[in-house]
């Protein structure tokens, strides 16, 4: 037996721009090479928005459309989940089980767009639910628990605490971060690879969106990876972009990479003193676009550093010009500047300092102050006590004369 795993598609990202069709493009080609599969797995985030576009509902239907052509002469032979009569579109085809992801995600009574395309006998949608399947004497589960908020993710997998089938090759696939691997600081992870039940055969995980192998307690970790370059960061220049096979008789997977995907490429320069800017970058740009044999323009992001004076935009936007037929370029500046780092050694000093929140904040407006060369004695403690309580329009207006006195502001 034979599956197909792909994750992030992420339909529809970069919408009306040079890199719209993107998605489409390799999402087909991922779908096009899965269909070779008896079973095919998604790992999250199909849509790049929670509210899809009509035009993107349109173009995913095509792609999702392609295994209800063609039938793998699997069987169903048990679920957790309640299935309904339009579910046997799917499962007499090659059956798409799908998990939605955060970027599919919606408030707790909405349907999202994943349960939709169930709803329509695209795919089979699972949360927190297993499904058993058999060919020719292999038979496999497919445990599943879609995205959660990361703060859950722990409690709501030890809550279902899926249970490996006897007789079966077990995969469980979601779509969370892991530590260490965080996708967001902003919203830590409360999986561990440590923290991952143990049992399974296989552990894939969607959400990151470069594809990897690692183990979790002994257990082979798949991070499938994104179809489309959605971060532009360099390691998603390093690491191409396709989908998994898993050999259930062989216990192997093999990963196939997209052929027909938009080529990236990463650049850092540093320019010193005496650097000649336009010349570097061109030669940088010329080397890619001229030796390589490519079907479509390249993404070409650099990451320029250097003293601000050095950097000039209009020799950036003269490059953008020149090469618009040729490459998608994104610059980004990572200036030096005296401002910069005199800042930076502030924010230092007060760090070192282990100064209490409010400490810090008196300091920084100090500092501040200083900056705007404010000639009126004023008192930082009590300014920063207004500020604290909200008193933002009272701060201003003593600040820019309107209020004679601080204590006035204070009564």
């Amino acid at each position: 037996m034979k599956i197909a795993v792909l994750s992030d598609l992420h339909l529809g990202v970069a919408y009306n721009s040079e890199l719209e069709e993107d998605s489409f493009a390799n999402a087909d080609e991922a779908m096009q090479k899965a269909l070779n599969a008896d079973l095919i797995l998604v790992g999250g985030d199909i849509f790049d928005s929670r509210s899809p576009r009509t035009s993107v509902w349109a173009r995913a239907i095509q792609i999702f459309t392609k295994p209800l052509t063609k039938s793998s002469g699997i069987k169903l032979l048990s679920s957790t989940k309640e299935l309904k009569p339009i579910h046997n579109r799917t499962l007499n085809a090659v059956p798409v089980l799908a998990l939605h992801g955060n970027h599919d995600r919606r408030s707790r009574n909405e349907i999202n767009a994943v349960e939709a395309f169930d709803g329509a006998g695209l795919l089979i949608h699972l949360h927190k639910q297993t499904m058993v399947f058999g060919k020719d004497g292999t038979k496999v589960a497919i445990h599943a628990m879609s995205s959660v908020p990361e703060r859950f993710a722990k409690s709501e997998l030890n809550e279902w605490n899926p249970q490996p089938v006897q007789g079966a090759y077990n995969i469980l696939i979601l779509h969370q971060s892991i530590d260490p691997y965080v996708y967001s600081p902003l919203e830590p992870p409360s999986l561990t690879r440590e923290s991952l039940p143990t049992g399974f055969d296989l552990i894939l995980d969607g959400h990151l969106h470069t594809h990897f192998t690692d183990s979790a307690n002994g257990t082979p970790l798949i991070i499938i990876g994104s179809t489309v370059i959605t971060q532009f960061e360099k390691n998603e220049a390093e690491i191409p972009k396709g989908i998994f096979f898993i050999d259930c008789n062989e216990r192997k997977t093999d990963f196939v990479q997209l052929q027909n995907n938009r080529k990236f490429f990463y650049e850092q320069i540093d320019f010193k003193s005496d650097t000649k800017i336009r010349d570097v970058i061109e030669q940088k740009i010329g080397n890619i676009v001229q030796d390589m044999n490519l079907q479509k323009p390249p993404v070409i992001k650099i990451r320029v550093s250097g003293k601000e004076t050095e950097i000039i935009d209009q020799d950036l936007r003269y490059i953008e010009k020149k090469y618009e037929n040729k490459a998608i370029i994104i610059f980004v500046k990572n200036l030096e500047s005296a401002e910069m780092t005199e800042k930076l050694e502030f924010m230092k000093n007060l760090r070192e300092q282990k100064l209490s929140i409010e400490e810090i904040g008196i300091n920084i407006l100090q500092k501040n102050l200083e900056e705007l060369k404010s000639e009126k004695l004023l008192d930082e403690e009590a300014l920063f006590s207004l500020l604290s309580q909200g008193a933002v329009d009272k701060t201003f207006a003593i600040l820019t004369g309107d209020q004679k006195t601080l204590q006035q502001l204070v009564s």
